[in-house]
């Protein structure tokens, strides 16, 4: 009989599908909860039918329109796991729906190139804009030269994973090393287009490089004294968690590491940030929300709620998805979100609005030319009680609102790194003025 260890990834994959597949009751449960029903448009479906269809989807490729919409519109909230009482993650079988329904589209060649495409635009993306930012020893130091360690010569205790898009915003990856360094925390920085997570394989429907190109990258996030990864990125963290980690675990017997998000690592040692936040921050703050990952909109909470001087107001607008990025599935729902969370922003009078991703920070931060009150990150907020500054360069070029201008603005990084200016300014383009879900008004008015 063959063993686990000889069989490939994705036949381990499947047989976990199959597992997941049989133990879903098609209650209907994940349906009735999930915030994505009624904004794709399907609130006069069964639940019960709607989650038959996704069997079929994952099965087959084929499946009811209302079905079809609703793996297409999930925004990774997570509400759906929480709902079911039989062990079945509802999130991961719309992720396998959706890779039915890419399968049943297209023959592997062209989901195989279109991942390609993709992965390769997004390396070019992440590369150019953390190159008009940051110097050869800066991006060193953020793994994109040769893998950083905080103390070198001795085994870290944890290996930071950055994942890749957050290099596009880079002053949050590294006040989240400064963070870790006033802490004491020994880390290896890995991440960027070198260190794929195999998402984007997996959402073109290339499952076999998907497991590939993550496979990889786990071997190479195996070498930490304490066996445990902490990463940023939360697209990374639900891939690793809920497709590849589980799955090479099946294939091989072990699990090679834990991974667990920087929110919530650095909620876990509460008691040894405290003492570092000194400095009282007199701000009204209200944090823009996300509950994709269990327990980071409460570690958060509790994070800026220890911040001396910091008063927390709640705007009670909607938190949905895993991260900005995630809630694009519906476009005319996501500015719709944003536009009223700006508005009671407005309203409540805070002096800033605090986000926790990389995404919602490029989503939103040229907002603050608009509104009365600054668009930060969290750990901006930190890093000021415990003394620790990173200018927000993402943000100041994005506000110019001009390619021709952040070009000039950034020709010096340009010539030393040998960028291509043409390219630079197309990636201006597409990749920062154009990632603008809710567009800037076009004159500065009070709001």
């Amino acid at each position: 009989m063959q063993q686990q260890s000889d069989l490939s990834f994705e036949t381990v994959l499947g047989e976990r599908v199959e597992d997941m597949l049989d133990a879903c009751t098609r209650c209907g449960k994940c349906v009735e909860v999930c915030p994505s029903v009624k904004p794709a448009g399907i609130a006069d479906a069964k639940p019960e039918d709607v989650i038959s269809g996704v069997l079929e989807l994952v099965r087959s490729g084929a499946g009811p329109e209302a079905s079809r919409k609703w793996a297409a519109s999930c925004m990774l909230s997570g509400e759906c796991i929480k709902a079911c009482d039989y062990g079945v993650n509802p999130r991961f079988l719309l992720a396998m729906a959706r890779l039915g329904m890419a399968k049943a589209d297209k023959e592997l060649p062209e989901r195989r190139r279109q991942g390609v495409e993709k992965y390769r635009d997004m390396g070019r993306d992440v590369t150019v804009l953390s190159r008009l930012q940051l110097d050869g020893e800066v991006l060193e130091r953020l793994g994109q030269k040769s893998a950083s360690v905080a103390k070198p010569g001795a085994a870290p205790d944890f290996v930071f994973y950055t994942g890749c898009n957050v290099l596009k915003t880079p002053h949050i990856a590294l006040l989240a090393l400064d963070i870790m360094d006033a802490l004491g925390v020994s880390y290896q920085v890995m991440g960027g287009p070198s260190h794929c997570c195999g998402v984007m394989q997996l959402r073109s429907g290339d499952i076999e490089m998907s497991g590939r190109l993550g496979s990889s990258t786990i071997e190479k996030l195996s070498h930490s004294n304490s066996g445990q990864v902490i990463s940023w990125c939360p697209s990374c963290y639900v891939q690793f968690t809920e497709t590849t980690l589980p799955t090479l675990e099946r294939q091989r017997g072990s699990r090679p590491f834990e991974m667990t998000p920087f929110l919530r690592f650095l909620h876990g040692r509460l008691a040894e940030l405290k003492p570092h936040l000194r400095r009282p921050v007199e701000m009204r703050v209200a944090l823009h929300r996300h509950p994709g990952i269990a327990g980071i909109v409460e570690a958060a909470t509790e994070l800026l709620a220890a911040i001396p001087g910091v008063e927390l107001v709640d705007l009670k607008q909607p938190a949905v998805g895993l991260q900005s990025f995630n809630v694009a599935v519906l476009p005319a729902f996501k500015r719709e979100l944003q536009l009223n969370e700006l508005q009671a922003a407005s309203e409540a009078g805070v002096d800033a609005l605090v986000a926790v991703y990389h995404s919602d920070h490029r989503d939103l931060c040229a907002h603050e030319r608009d509104w009365p009150f600054r668009i930060l990150n969290l750990l901006e907020v930190i890093g000021e009680s415990m003394g620790l500054y990173r200018h927000d360069r993402y943000k100041e070029l994005k506000i110019m609102q001009d390619a021709d201008q952040i070009v000039a603005e950034c020709g010096d990084l340009i010539a030393k790194h040998a960028l291509d200016k043409a390219t630079a300014r197309d990636v201006v383009v597409k990749g920062m003025l154009g990632d603008q879900p809710l567009p800037l008004r076009q004159q500065r008015e009070a709001p």
